[in-house]
């Protein structure tokens, strides 16, 4: 099983085109948080990106960005012009239509792709929140296939044609992937106590790919250090300071949400659900349930169903 994959594919992580901008002169443009993380690509030219209270970020051709969790910020050519709040009935028509962005007046300077990324919030565990608020991958990054997908899109881009749309959004999907791996390879020291820190580490990683490959198994601390050929002890504490928590608790949780997605997507019944994530009691799984949603299984499928209707 590849544990990156598993998570991405359960956790629903979709992404998509956003708004194409055109950028002039004197042109400086603020976000608000958007919920969805936020990427861009920089075809051609320069720009400023901007977190509040922090440093500018240049971007060159080729750079990629991206914004996790979508969190406010600027974007513009660094100039002194005054950020001005993004026209967010112009922004959708752009990516509704596939057309344009322009900003800013004159020729035309700088290319940017944007785009963004949702997951199912229902899932608890999640890729993205796991990233530091900017993840900044430049241009020079060692000749990795992110600088050849980024070249893809801009080719695709320069020259549309039958469904580009769906050609880009594919390409969109390909590009977190890359910008993972590339910024894993960094090895990054605030990665630890995070998900992501699992797929850097050889035991951790394969007692965790364990753990997904057959939750319903009743696993214990113990039976899974025999597993990896290691002790409790060793396994225990290097899973803690990896991944910031016990493998009981990361078990129990993956189980929630794997049990939470059954509950709001089938109609199986509440036995079959709790024997699928390793319940043969249906007590056992509601107090675990209830201790981790706040609700007892059934009052949340009527919830979480109730809501999904409402959007």
């Amino acid at each position: 099983m590849d544990l990156l994959a598993d998570v991405l594919t359960v956790t629903g992580v979709r992404g998509s085109l956003g708004v194409r901008i055109e950028a002039a002169d004197s042109w400086k443009v603020s976000w608000p948080d958007s919920g969805p993380a936020v990427f861009y690509a920089v075809i051609a030219g320069t720009a400023w990106l901007r977190l509040p209270g922090g440093e500018p970020v240049r971007l060159m051709p080729g750079d990629v960005v991206l914004l996790p969790t979508g969190s406010e910020h600027t974007l513009g050519d660094g100039s002194e012009a005054l950020a001005r709040p993004c026209d967010s009935v112009r922004a959708e028509h752009a990516r509704a239509e596939a057309s344009v962005l322009r900003l800013g007046e004159g020729e035309v300077r700088t290319h940017i792709l944007g785009a963004c990324y949702e997951y199912d919030p229902v899932v608890s565990t999640q890729v993205l929140t796991s990233l530091p608020e900017l993840v900044h991958i430049r241009a020079d990054n060692g000749g990795s296939c992110l600088d050849d997908t980024v070249r893809l899109l801009a080719r695709e881009l320069a020259t549309p044609q039958l469904a580009t749309a769906v050609v880009l959004n594919r390409l969109i999907d390909v590009l977190l992937i890359q910008l993972i791996r590339v910024w894993l390879d960094r090895k990054p020291v605030q990665q630890n106590g995070s998900w992501l820190a699992v797929l850097s580490d050889p035991l951790v990683g394969v007692a965790m790919t364990k753990l997904h490959q057959n939750p319903a198994r009743p696993w214990t601390t113990d039976l899974l250090a025999a597993e990896l050929a290691v002790s409790r002890t060793t396994l225990a504490r290097r899973f803690r300071t990896v991944a910031g928590e016990t493998p009981g608790s990361y078990l129990t949780r993956w189980r929630m949400n794997l049990a939470a997605l059954r509950l709001r997507d089938t109609d199986d019944t509440l036995e079959t659900i709790a024997r699928t994530v390793g319940y043969t009691s249906l007590p056992a799984f509601s107090r675990a349930f209830r201790r981790d949603r706040g609700q007892a299984p059934g009052a949340y499928r009527h919830t979480i169903r109730a809501r999904s209707t409402a959007r």
